[in-house]
């Protein structure tokens, strides 16, 4: 083939290694198949059957690219030529495409998409450009595999999503639907806006601490679903502790006071003083015991994922109760 050969729509499709017809390659794919450039170039240019998608990404055929093309010309510029596997190392979709493909009601659909946001390392030199906004991260989650590619877990999914979003009714539902729709639990969902510095910004915060308290209610339904599934006794809900006459003990979600154990649900968000916030819940833990107050401590992850186990051990606390030395008395009061 020579300068002069026409190019024409009756070129021999490329076929990958499977053997099924290839849609996309990159430059250095195609170099690797004994693609010649003027080739290429030729498929390219006005008439051709090929269309260059960005940089040194190619779709291998004519008509408007699918949401599928585009999401995966984004993962193939976003790897070294040459590396293995096809989509990697290190780079995924995140942001509003990763929720859109998680299954969010609340993200667009891939088509109404403008922009599509590709996870990368620090360290990479690599541009934004077309349709693609690189992201770039000091440490890069582990990617979990929906249609065949791979997206950054919702609670980073949605960090880059916030990151270039203003309306914070549209923050409010996207950070709401991660927790009720059970893709992940407050705390990750905040450490990841955190490490993003994302919480300096008001609209954020508001929808935060609108995310925090739904996120606790929503917890305590699913504790009050164990109790009455799994036929534990009726408990003392949301109760404060304090010794006759002494210093307040600190509230519990659930208390049994014939046989003092306690039920604490640990809803704390990680925020810069996380560190003073678990010494001073541990404090008050070690406390209850030393009086002789069992205190259970359960997260919102293990009720949701683990709801049968979780009501054995509550059960196993309230059983062990008549082994025990009487606990302290100790005056409960509404919280």
């Amino acid at each position: 083939m020579n300068h002069n050969t026409p190019i024409t729509p009756g070129h021999r499709p490329l076929s990958s290694p499977a053997g099924t017809t290839q849609r996309l390659a990159s430059t250095g794919q195609l170099r690797a198949m004994g693609v010649p450039a003027a080739e290429v170039a030729g498929r390219v240019a006005a008439g051709g059957d090929w269309q260059q998608l960005l940089p040194g990404v190619f779709l291998l055929r004519p008509g408007a690219p699918t949401s599928d093309d585009r999401l995966r010309a984004a993962l193939l510029y976003a790897r070294r030529d040459g590396e293995a596997p096809l989509y990697g190392p290190g780079a995924m979709i995140t942001g509003l495409a990763a929720l859109a493909l998680h299954g969010f009601s609340s993200a667009p659909p891939l088509t109404a998409l403008d922009r599509i946001d590709v996870l990368v390392g620090r360290t990479r030199r690599l541009r934004s450009t077309g349709f693609v906004r690189v992201v770039r991260s000091p440490e890069s989650p582990e990617p979990v595999e929906l249609t065949g590619l791979p997206v950054a877990p919702v609670a980073r999914a949605v960090a880059d999503a916030v990151s270039g979003l203003h309306d914070a009714e549209t923050v409010r539902r996207l950070l709401t639907e991660a927790v009720s729709g059970g893709h992940c639990e407050p705390p990750a969902l905040v450490r990841e806006l955190s490490r993003s510095r994302l919480l300096s910004r008001p609209h954020v915060v508001d929808a935060v601490d609108s995310l925090l308290v739904e996120g606790r209610a929503l917890s305590e339904e699913r504790l009050y679903e164990m109790v009455r599934d799994f036929a534990l006794p009726d408990p003392l809900w949301n109760v404060d502790l304090r010794l006759p006459g002494g210093p307040h003990l600190g509230g519990v979600d659930a208390y049994w006071p014939d046989q003092a154990v306690a039920v604490e649900l640990d809803t704390r968000a990680p925020r810069q003083d996380e560190d003073a916030m678990w010494s001073e819940y541990t404090r008050k833990r070690e406390h209850l015991e030393r009086l002789g107050i069992t205190v259970v401590h359960l997260t919102p992850r293990k009720l949701r994922e683990a709801m049968e186990q979780q009501a054995t051990v509550v059960r196993t606390a309230l059983m062990a109760a008549s082994e025990r030395q009487p606990a302290a008395y100790v005056v409960v009061l509404p919280r």
